[in-house]
């Protein structure tokens, strides 16, 4: 039987910029994303989304409160499921380091909201809606 896999999403916010990373492997590979990976077994979903974040971009942060949760899921030509994930969006607070791609991902920069309109977008799920809940609850912390 199969099962969804649970991941873990590093959302980080400097000043009024996100983080973002261009996927090297499927499911969306070659668009760009917020760091995230497959939560561990016995790892929490906070020591997921910081590692996640540390292997892809070298960046170190801090762990926040959940923004939201999101079903990303990929079919194939004939409707059927390719992958399936449950990924919890963290907020996290940018403490060092200047992103350069690592392990998944082949590029690693800091965007502004405006920018993300003419970039390639994971299908799936409305990363949009997710940097702008980042960015409106940073504001408030």
């Amino acid at each position: 039987m199969k099962r969804p896999v649970v991941g873990a999403m590093a959302v980080v916010v400097r000043e009024d910029r996100l983080l973002l990373v261009r996927r090297r492997n499927e499911p969306d590979a070659g668009r760009w994303s917020f760091p995230a990976g497959k939560i561990e077994f016995g790892e929490t979903i906070d020591t997921a989304a910081i590692r996640e974040l540390a292997e892809e971009t070298g960046v170190s942060a801090t762990a926040g409160r959940i923004i939201t949760a999101v079903d990303a899921i990929d079919y194939d030509d004939e409707g059927k499921v390719q992958h399936h994930f449950v990924i919890v969006a963290l907020l996290c607070q940018w403490i060092t380091g200047d992103p350069q791609a690592n392990d998944d991902a082949t590029d690693a920069r800091w965007f502004m909201l405006a920018e993300l309109d003419d970039l390639d977008l994971p299908a799936a799920f409305d990363l949009k809606a997710i940097a702008r809940s980042a960015l409106n609850t940073a504001q408030y912390r």
